[in-house]
């Protein structure tokens, strides 16, 4: 069993020079956005509430729209895979579209809907000052980065169909060379150095902003100057023709991935939620906490990027038995590597916390949150690679079920119970929370091993 799931030398080549890119790219975001959070934090712990509560809710428009170009993507990929650039432009287009539509509509909700939102994550225990203080600073925080939405959206719509044909290397130094805009900007704007006013909150968001038209115009560019390997592009924008049966076949296969996605996002989102229920400190320890895994985890969650565009390419080349043996071998790549993550991360917990502008209390809770998290990780790893070897072959139903429909079913409801109805402390409801990934490992390598997922969703459009 160990054997066959340890490649060769040749395909962890293949698999690297997929997945690094990648990785890098969203190792710097998320290292960026680490910093950015620390600077916050710098500041003063309402300040870091505020935009935690903000980012909270832009992470669930940013899942939302993640769906949408991984619903269209499964077809992006597996009609590169059958060399079929036409199916690819018009997967594309239908990104741009449903991508842009979603966008218009977050933005209105954000901008009526937003302090209604934001106090939903400030009923726990807390001073009333601090509370308004928060809000305060969370407000001002949405109202610049509504801005900025439109061209993340576009830039994912770019950087997926790149990377599903092959190109990954471009979208990351795009990335690198915004977060580090973004990064320049930050120390400017939010401290007032070199000059510029201090601006706070204010200046984070206007450093994000201006990081993503950077991103956007460098890989738009740079797609259309190399359009001889992005045929894709050629004629992309002198319609808006998409095939009706391909528009109801990603709306088929698309559509529940893009609501799975969204409904992952909001049960995280309400899962924190009742987190912060216990008090606003749970608030800035788990902001904390999640900042800081979010920039560990980034090695194991670029593999289930990666086996979803190596899977959907080996499906569309109708390489079913390779798909099969693949798909094994990156299950297990992306667990063993976890656990050297994890490690790091549970060391790390301890000094970590001690960078921020806080309470005691804030990072001594933050530092057992996140040795919490790291025990969970490797079954973290586990259950993404399955998922996205599942959603290769398009098989949205079972993907659903098996990823918003537990973290809703399961997950958000032993949440509410254990905090509504027990006086465990939050340590442990988060422990009980985080253990219940093992049943989503356990049940994604039952799914995986039936074979289910292996099908060429494709053919019939070739």
């Amino acid at each position: 069993m160990l054997r066959k799931s340890v490649g060769d030398k040749a395909f962890y080549r293949r698999v690297l020079v997929l997945m690094l890119p990648i990785m890098v790219q969203n190792g710097i975001t998320n290292f960026v956005n680490m910093l950015d959070n620390v600077m916050v934090g710098s500041v003063g712990t309402n300040e870091m509430t505020g935009v935690a509560v903000v980012n909270q809710l832009i992470f669930v428009f940013n899942l939302c729209i993640f769906g949408v170009v991984s619903g269209a993507g499964i077809f992006g990929a597996q009609f590169f895979g059958c060399g079929d650039h036409k199916g690819v432009r018009h997967a594309f287009r239908f990104k741009i579209l449903a991508g842009l539509l979603i966008t218009v509509f977050a933005i209105a909700l954000f901008w009526f809907g937003g302090e209604g939102l934001i106090r939903l994550y400030l009923q726990g225990e807390g001073e009333t000052s601090a509370v308004e203080a928060s809000l305060g600073f969370a407000q001002q925080y949405l109202r610049v980065m509504l801005i900025g939405l439109i061209p993340y959206t576009i830039v994912q719509c770019y950087s997926g169909t790149l990377r599903e044909c092959g190109q990954a290397t471009p979208p990351m130094c795009a990335g690198v060379i915004a977060v580090l805009v973004n990064l320049a900007l930050n120390y400017v704007l939010i401290f007032g150095n070199l000059g510029a006013p201090k601006l706070g909150v204010i200046g984070a968001a206007i450093a994000t902003v201006i990081s993503r038209y950077i991103e956007l115009i460098i890989v738009a560019v740079w797609t259309r100057t190399h359009a001889d390997k992005n045929p894709f592009i050629r004629g992309a924008f002198r319609s808006v023709y998409v095939p009706r049966q391909l528009v109801g076949q990603i709306l088929l296969k698309g559509f529940p991935l893009m609501l799975n996605e969204t409904l992952w996002a909001a049960g995280m989102a309400t899962l924190n939620q009742c987190y912060s229920t216990h008090s606003l400190d749970v608030v800035a320890a788990n902001n904390i906490s999640t900042t800081f895994f979010n920039v560990f985890s980034v090695a194991f969650l670029s593999v289930g990027v990666a086996i979803g565009i190596i899977l959907g390419q080996e499906l569309g080349a109708n390489e079913c038995d390779r798909a099969r043996e693949d798909s094994r071998k990156l299950i297990f790549f992306s667990f063993a590597l976890s656990i050297g993550v994890a490690i790091v991360y549970a060391i790390a917990a301890n000094v970590i916390p001690l960078i921020y502008n806080t309470t005691p209390e804030v990072r001594l809770l933050a530092t057992r949150l996140m040795q919490i998290t790291a025990i969970a990780m490797p079954m973290d790893a586990i259950a993404n690679a399955s998922y996205f070897t599942l959603r290769s072959g398009g098989k949205v139903l079972i993907t659903f079920l098996f990823d918003s429909g537990f973290v809703w079913l399961v997950c958000v409801t032993v949440a509410y119970s254990l905090t509504l109805f027990t006086t465990l402390n939050i340590l442990w409801v988060y422990f009980i929370c985080q253990m219940l990934t093992l049943v989503k490992a356990v049940g994604g390598i039952i799914l995986v091993g039936k074979d289910i997922w292996i099908k060429n969703i494709v053919a019939r459009h070739g």
